[in-house]
């Protein structure tokens, strides 16, 4: 059934159309000359992208706002762009990102070794493998002036599986000098909660202190630990985003857009194997790791709203200046503003150079509170701190290739394009990250 469901989510945005021949004849006559229609994609491509990325800080959410966050992640996605006629292209999308994390690592950190929340463990959380594929279906008016799409998402990881759909339409008038869009998306996602290991004592099925973990190791401290734990009644979540773009030429040199993006979540939106710290209990440690009095409790819905422009300025054929500003906010306490930069700089008729400069700044979270911040009082509380108050800024730099002609060829393939893009991101607290990205882009004659 939800095989059916999705393959009439896929087709129930598309519109009967008829090929180019008998589109002429029911317009002009059987013995009418046909008009040429240029094709949406002229030929299949296909691009192939990956990305290593890194990150430390010691601030791990994890482990209650403090500890090491470092992580690496590799990624490896394949995009296939189909032309199934004049009018309609079919794309299919699919990746796998592969991790290794000190920080989930202490998920369970008792598994080997002296417990402590700035080293790694090697229990079973210390990596994983996320896999997505996508689907996509866009049909063109003949005109081009009416763009439909739909699309069908799956993704999996060790501790959830979201299943989403989605669609958009686009309108194109002003003899193309003026858009219109509006696109929706539902996500539906399903938890497997993973608790920290010195909670699944205290479960209904769980023997508390009588538990192996507290029997073959020395609590310090508060001997009396007795967290404030109970497993979530439900582990879905859903997520629905309507978003409005309009885009205009205001110049021959001068393209402006703005965007509006509303989103609403309901269900599971706390992560459980994030700790808290009271500071209104005493600690309790194994080894040097604090044990959890509770874990991340946050509410059940959130309401997102986000506001952007952009505007991008041809200077001349070298020069090229794309700016970006977004305002966010939601009914959870964060507010927050986004600007960029890009100055693309033609070198050669091949070679691009991509300069970047990204500025972030947010409040925090109504819920958000350090490191034993949090009272056992509290309803709600995390010591995430991507949801704590901070600013960001980010620089980077890329280079590509393209050969419009795809003259180099690779087997059958023809190479189109060759993107590398390097980001380094730095927060004002100890967060930092790097990121390699490097795309190919080969077209099939």
């Amino acid at each position: 059934m939800k095989r059916i469901i999705l393959f009439f989510c896929v087709f129930a945005f598309a519109k009967p159309v008829l090929s180019q021949a008998e589109g002429a004849n029911s317009q002009t006559g059987q013995d009418s000359t046909k008009v040429y229609k240029k094709r949406v994609l002229e030929t299949t491509e296909v691009d192939f992208l990956t990305s290593y990325y890194t990150q430390d800080g010691d601030n791990a959410a994890v482990s209650g706002g403090i500890g090491t966050e470092e992580l690496t992640d590799v990624t490896g996605t394949f995009v296939i762009s189909i032309p199934l006629n004049d009018d309609d292209v079919l794309t299919i999308d699919a990746g796998v990102s592969a991790y290794t994390s000190a920080s989930s690592s202490n998920v369970g950190p008792f598994d080997d070794g002296s417990a402590d929340p700035f080293q790694a463990s090697s229990g079973a959380s210390s990596s994983d493998l996320w896999a997505n594929v996508n689907g996509s279906y866009s049909h063109s008016s003949d005109d081009r002036n009416d763009i439909w799409s739909a699309r069908v998402s799956l993704s999996t990881e060790y501790d959830y599986f979201s299943v989403g759909v989605g669609g958009s339409y686009t309108k194109l008038f002003n003899e193309k000098n003026t858009e219109l869009s509006v696109s929706g998306n539902v996500y539906i996602d399903t938890w497997k909660a993973i608790y920290p290991t010195e909670l699944r004592a205290f479960t209904a099925e769980g023997s508390g202190l009588n538990d192996r973990l507290f029997t073959q190791n020395t609590i310090t401290g508060n001997v009396n630990y007795n967290p404030r734990f109970e497993p979530f009644d439900s582990e879905g979540r859903n997520s629905y985003s309507l978003g409005l773009g309009f885009s205009q030429i205001l110049h021959k040199n001068v393209q402006g857009s703005l965007a509006l993006d509303f989103v609403k979540q309901q269900g599971l939106l706390s992560t459980p194997f994030q700790r808290v710290y009271f500071g209104d209990v005493a600690d309790s440690f194994i080894d040097n790791f604090q044990l959890a009095d509770a874990i991340e409790r946050l509410p059940d819905s959130r309401f997102k709203v986000a506001v952007g422009g952009r505007l991008n300025w041809y200077l001349n054929e070298v020069l090229t200046v794309r700016t970006f500003y977004r305002y966010y906010f939601d009914d959870w306490g964060i507010n927050s503003h986004t600007a960029s930069v890009e100055v693309p700089v033609k070198i050669t008729d091949k070679f691009t150079l991509y300069p970047s400069y990204r500025f972030y700044n947010q409040t925090a979270a109504d819920y958000f509170r350090a490191y034993e911040g949090a009272l056992s009082t509290d309803e709600f509380y995390t010591s995430d701190y991507d949801l704590s108050k901070y600013s960001a800024n980010q620089f980077g730099f890329g280079v590509s290739y393209t050969d419009i002609f795809a003259s180099t060829k690779i087997f059958s393939f023809g190479l189109k394009s060759i993107d590398l893009k390097f980001y380094k991101y730095d927060r004002d607290t100890t967060f930092g990250s790097s990121i390699i990205i490097a795309g190919f882009k080969f077209v099939i004659d």
